[in-house]
């Protein structure tokens, strides 16, 4: 197997994990986003909505949307900020860290169902060449790739 298809099949594992983990999460009637600001909150507790977007890294309207959801549903209040009036708190309710446990749950039953049949060691193994690959791919500049591509004209012998 060449590097190219060890990519392929990498990328193919990553997409094929997040579909399982994306199906689970959407059958607690939550969308992935709604999903990741409420685990998000859980780890953060008390934040600002401008807070949240920066660091979901979409628009606070974005936010306002999902929040708005999971506030109907109870998984999390909104309050305006005492300090400033212009801003809201968001904190997560029991009921929104119900849900995150349960959705902990699930993911260590997906990493668990993923990993069936493997040692210790060669979960570590695997740990230790995705490190070093994610460290190479960190290294290598803008545009270095199409730098070092060969021209058309070298790739058809013509220099």
């Amino acid at each position: 197997m060449d590097s190219y298809q060890a990519f392929r099949r990498l990328v193919d594992t990553c997409r094929l994990h997040k579909r399982v983990v994306e199906r689970e999460v959407s059958r607690t009637g939550l969308h992935s986003s709604q999903h990741h600001l409420l685990m998000y909150l859980a780890s953060h507790q008390i934040t600002q909505q401008k807070e949240l977007a920066a660091h979901l890294n979409v628009s606070p309207a974005a936010i306002a949307v999902s929040l708005k959801k999971l506030e109907s549903e109870g998984y999390i209040t909104k309050e305006m900020a005492r300090e400033d009036n212009r801003f809201n708190t968001v904190a997560i309710t029991q009921k929104g860290r119900e849900m995150v446990k349960k959705s902990r749950q699930a993911a260590a039953f997906i990493d668990e169902a993923a990993f069936e049949g493997f040692s210790e060691e060669e979960v570590q193994v695997l740990v230790s060449l995705t490190e070093r690959i994610y460290a190479n791919l960190k290294k290598i500049p803008e545009g270095f790739g199409l730098e070092k591509a060969p021209s058309p004209e070298e790739e058809r012998g013509e220099t």
